[in-house]
């Protein structure tokens, strides 16, 4: 049995992996940081939308490639080896994935045709103050009106929210979970800029009455709950994969650097210390790879993967710690000079682990699951 990338996931990883080589360096990024600049390259947007890599899981007849997750998952993670200033995750994963499983054929035929050509941009308002379960908002929340919706509340940590066309969110309803797109420019919609170690702008996103039409309204009650679900695995797994784009990058710059660093006249790389610090990090990179692979190929097949995902939350929270650190310790002085690119790498390592939660309440979680015979029994 071949466990090897198909031909057409090689092409998209291939490709995206060369634009974006051709078109972020250390020096493109540098004019984003300490909010210099919005955060958002948009002449690579629009490359991406030409070369058809926005609409890589968008259905043909949508305009796409109409390909799966997995090759999204692919493209997600070489995002994150060149920690590109894209917003892909919120925009492809976290809103255009769930309106092309669970919305009206109207709703994907006004939507999908526009973010496979990136004229639009999509976003997701998935945290809330003191709530990092985005299956269960509860400081949202929705009332029907008639055909329409009323929401009130807040969501915080909005990524491109002030430019987004549409932000997906979840309320919670006297019957279940309500999920809409919200117009962040309708009445009663105030957005407040936070920051964030990353440079991305993202934005608290608050709702005063704000009135949701039936043509924005994605699914309620039980539907909402699973389409939530739904998109929480996907959008976890994608940060994982991204996780393991900027990790495995890190790696590969610390054996770069102690294989041309000298100290006492010889090659630090020949030091035993150094050399074991690099084999971890390689031994920690592989494995993230090897259960994110697992999780993106499980919720591809569409078979169910909440283990799956879960064990490759819990890696990808610790490797990202254990290299970052890692390659820190290997790069000496030169890792925290803001004049070499690695320290931006780890913010992001840091970030993303700190965004996917910690990995100690996953792994109680996942114990709990295997106790109660969810995990890994016949």
């Amino acid at each position: 049995m071949d466990f090897g990338f198909s031909e057409q996931q090689r092409d998209v990883q291939n490709l995206a992996r060369q634009i974006l080589s051709d078109n972020v360096t250390a020096e493109k990024l540098s004019q984003y940081d300490d909010y210099k600049a919005e955060r958002f390259d948009r002449e690579l947007w629009q490359k991406f939308a030409e070369a058809g890599l926005l609409g890589v899981a968008i259905d043909e007849e949508f305009g796409g490639m109409g390909f799966g997750f997995f090759e999204l998952g692919l493209l997600v993670e070489e995002a994150g080896r060149a920690i590109a200033p894209l917003p892909l995750i919120s925009h492809l994963i976290s809103a255009a994935l769930p309106i092309q499983q669970f919305a009206s054929h109207a709703q994907k035929l006004a939507w999908l045709p526009k973010v496979a050509s990136g004229e639009i941009l999509l976003t997701a308002a998935l945290s809330e103050a003191y709530n990092d379960d985005p299956t269960q908002p509860y400081l949202t929340t929705a009332k029907a009106e008639g055909d329409s919706l009323v929401l009130n509340g807040e969501k915080t940590n909005v990524p491109f929210a002030h430019i987004a066309d549409r932000i997906l969110l979840a309320a919670k309803t006297s019957d279940g979970i309500a999920v809409v797109l919200l117009n962040p420019k309708a009445e009663g919609v105030s957005l407040s800029a936070q920051q964030v170690t990353t440079y991305e702008p993202q934005y608290v996103v608050s709702l005063n009455n704000v009135r949701i039409g039936a043509g924005d309204i994605l699914a309620t009650g039980m539907d909402g709950q699973a389409l939530m679900q739904w998109l929480a695995e996907r959008t976890t797994v994608a940060l994982c994969a991204h996780q393991l784009g900027a990790s495995d990058k890190a790696m590969r710059m610390s054996a770069s650097y102690t294989a041309e660093r000298k100290q006492f006249g010889v090659l630090i790389s020949t030091f035993q210390a150094v050399g074991h610090r690099a084999a971890n990090c390689f031994i920690d990179v592989e494995c993230l790879r090897l259960n994110t692979y697992q999780a993106i190929s499980r919720l591809d097949g569409g078979l169910d993967a909440t283990n799956e995902v879960q064990i490759a939350k819990i890696w990808a929270g610790d490797v990202g710690h254990r290299v970052s650190y890692a390659a820190q310790h290997l790069h000496g002085g030169t890792g925290i000079d803001r004049d070499y690119p690695l320290w931006r790498y780890c913010t992001w390592l840091r970030y993303n682990e700190m965004a996917l939660g910690g990995s100690a309440k996953t792994l109680a979680k996942l114990g709990k699951r295997i106790a109660a015979g969810q995990a890994f029994c016949s």
